[in-house]
């Protein structure tokens, strides 16, 4: 004799009717999600191959700000930049989310101090640190996170952190 009863069709039919009379229909939303290109730069180099080239790519978007920014640059299997985004949330959902949208393989990130200062704050280590483990997870590399400042920059990847 098994352990497991089976109810019958017509049981299972009495059920069904029974529970969708309780319950209302439910809406469901359909969401699409699509990479707007918002505009481009010319770059002299194809490939990312340092953190000075990062930088240099960078620089434009990060050194003259007066606030702090967040940059993804989103790389294919030869480290050629295929996009970026700007942000001031740095949350690694919406910094994946450009990655994922990008078929990126690997980023970089890199955010601004308009104050001069290049040291990274425990909250920069905390957030490259999520980034990696989440990069992990989803199969894209976390190269860098740069910390840019007006004359110079600071590469977590040289300092360890990475």
């Amino acid at each position: 004799m098994s352990k497991y009863q089976t109810i019958n069709h017509q049981q299972l039919e009495l059920l069904e009717r029974e529970v969708s009379t309780k319950q209302p229909e439910k809406r469901v939303n359909i969401v699409s999600l699509k990479l707007v290109q918002e505009s481009s730069i010319l770059h002299k180099e194809r490939q990312i191959k340092s953190p000075e080239d990062a930088y240099k790519l960078l620089q434009s978007f990060l050194v003259e700000a007066d606030r702090e920014k967040f940059v993804v640059v989103c790389l294919d299997t030869k480290n050629q930049p295929v996009g970026s985004l700007n942000s001031s949330i740095v949350h690694p959902r919406e910094v994946m989310k450009a990655a994922i949208l990008s078929n990126s393989a690997s980023i970089i990130v890199a955010h601004n101090h308009p104050s001069g200062h290049c040291e990274p704050s425990r909250e920069d280590i905390e957030v490259t640190n999520r980034l990696v483990e989440v990069g992990r997870v989803i199969g894209i590399d976390v190269l860098d996170h740069l910390i840019v400042c007006p004359e110079r920059y600071l590469s977590l990847k040289e300092k360890g952190y990475i």
